[in-house]
């Protein structure tokens, strides 16, 4: 069956000190970018400073991991040496509408930072973007409709502008969040598929191997287990397989877990969800698992194996979100 929700799109690491986080995740082996920063002069002759929101990403060919951060007063001596400050231009017509966006996005990242550092944003990949907020309409699952954006990427074969068709679901619980796209756990959504020929001219040949985003593991109350079910199988339109107290989404090469906190040291030995619901890890492919070993024991990063086999670097030592590594099934 063809689903219009096919694999996920990316992940959203919210950290308060994206330099910090930089260092991090080079260390773990991922080729990240220089991050990019919105400016702006506060007053008419003044220097342009950083303000909104700021991010750069560990790029695979269908996915990538998302590193964000929200610009607070006194970030300046916080922005990494090697951060693409960008100047914000836009016709005086759109400057407001986009100067409320950036501000939005901001406020956003603040509260989920106010929450914890850690996994807060979970993007599923659509092949049909239209059929899949028509079908979400139709079950009921509130969205803010598709959005498009049009943005400048530099690439090895230059600066090309890439369209990104998104969409995000509405609020169905306490949290504080605002606005659309603020699910109880945070911000959950689809976009269109990457373009392969921009995505295929970024960053993907970390030094750890990795190929992949693979899974996302959702822990919750035990008791609320059979809601958040009940409510990513409406999101995803397909029913959950379960295994024991665990329940898994298959999507394309990827899967989604759902664990009641009961259960998540079983599956992720000694680690403690900061807040229920909440993003407790994602896993990535990586061409082989011995060479993962053999950099983290380098750099001197705590690591752990998971029952199942995997490494894994706990949350308490990677900014609030378990990182795991996984053999991939065929070599990439």
């Amino acid at each position: 069956m063809r689903h219009d929700i096919a694999r996920l799109h990316h992940v959203g690491h919210v950290v308060g000190n994206l330099g910090e986080a930089l260092t991090l995740y080079r260390r773990l082996g991922f080729a990240v970018p220089p991050p990019s920063y919105p400016t702006m002069a506060p007053a008419e002759g003044a220097e342009p400073e950083p303000f909104g929101a700021a991010n750069t990403h560990a790029d695979f060919r269908r996915s990538f991991i998302e590193l964000a951060t929200c610009v607070r007063d006194g970030d300046a001596t916080r922005i990494p040496e090697d951060a693409h400050l960008v100047p914000l231009q836009a016709p005086a017509s759109q400057l407001p509408l986009l100067l409320e966006r950036i501000g939005e996005t901001s406020a956003k990242l603040a509260v989920m930072l106010s929450r914890f550092e850690g996994l807060h944003i979970l993007m599923f990949s659509s092949p049909d973007i239209d059929a899949t907020a028509t079908r979400l309409a139709s079950a009921g699952v509130g969205h803010g409709g598709v959005n498009a954006v049009r943005r400048p990427v530099e690439t090895s074969r230059g600066i090309h502008t890439e369209l990104v068709r998104y969409l995000e679901i509405d609020s169905d619980g306490p949290w504080t969040g605002t606005g659309n796209g603020a699910t109880t756990e945070g911000r959950v959504g689809a976009v269109a598929d990457l373009d392969g020929d921009i995505q295929g001219s970024r960053l993907l040949d970390h030094p750890n191997g990795a190929v992949d985003l693979i899974e996302v593991v959702l822990c919750v109350a035990e008791a609320e287990l059979a809601l958040v079910q009940a409510r990513y199988e409406n999101y995803l339109g397909r029913p959950a397989r379960a295994n024991g107290p665990v329940r898994s989404f298959d999507l394309d090469g990827a899967t989604l877990t759902l664990v009641p906190d009961t259960h998540l040291k079983a599956l992720l030995p000694d680690e403690c969800p900061a807040a229920l619901p909440a993003f407790v890890a994602y896993a990535v492919a990586v061409r082989d698992l011995a060479v993962v070993r053999d950099l983290l024991k380098e750099e001197g990063i705590p690591v752990r194996e998971s029952p199942s086999g995997d490494l894994f670097v706990p949350a308490a030592a990677a900014l609030g979100t378990a990182i795991a590594f996984r053999q991939a099934l065929v070599p990439a």
